[in-house]
């Protein structure tokens, strides 16, 4: 049996989510969310200032992109600043669906500052055992949260809470 290396398991992770993710932070926010759920592989996060990051994930994403496993297209925002779109080779998994499928799917459409809320709330409360996880994600994060994007983000998070998962997320509120 061989052993998945790292830009096998991140190609995997886009593949489960349709084929496509746009956005690095979204990328960081799924693959965390899914080691949180117990679906993940096996990498390793710490808090940065978008929230759960892990940099063994954003080295295994170039070296899938040089090997050929994914393409990853650079694009400028509207606002002037850059973000990529991850492309599996080969398009989106054929494999029956399943539940890993389905959370990253699910997790890939939602926003992406939505998404990166849910998910600091998700690691304040798992690693850092803060009490109100979502008010200390407002604290660090005041320039996100307007426009009801907190709200939303709870919305996503319990969205992603009642999908069927090997190990729960967090109850959180």
């Amino acid at each position: 049996m061989s052993v998945k290396r790292e830009r096998e398991k991140v190609a995997e992770i886009v593949r489960d989510a349709g084929g496509q993710i746009v956005g690095r932070t979204r990328l960081q926010k799924i693959a965390y969310l899914l080691e949180l759920t117990g679906q993940g592989e096996g990498f390793d996060f710490e808090y940065r200032h978008y929230g759960p990051y892990s940099e063994s994930l954003t080295d295994a994403v170039r070296v899938a992109s040089a090997f050929g496993l994914i393409e990853e297209e650079e694009h400028v925002a509207k606002w002037g600043g850059h973000y990529s779109i991850y492309i599996a080779k080969g398009g989106g998994d054929t494999r029956p669906q399943s539940a890993r499928a389905a959370f990253a799917k699910a997790a890939a459409q939602i926003g992406a500052v939505e998404l990166e809320l849910a998910a600091t709330a998700a690691y304040l409360f798992e690693v850092e055992r803060c009490s109100d996880p979502w008010d200390e994600t407002s604290k660090r994060k005041p320039d996100k949260i307007g426009g009801g994007h907190l709200e939303k983000a709870k919305e996503a998070y319990r969205q992603l809470s009642s999908l069927d998962t090997p190990r729960p997320l967090p109850k959180i509120a």
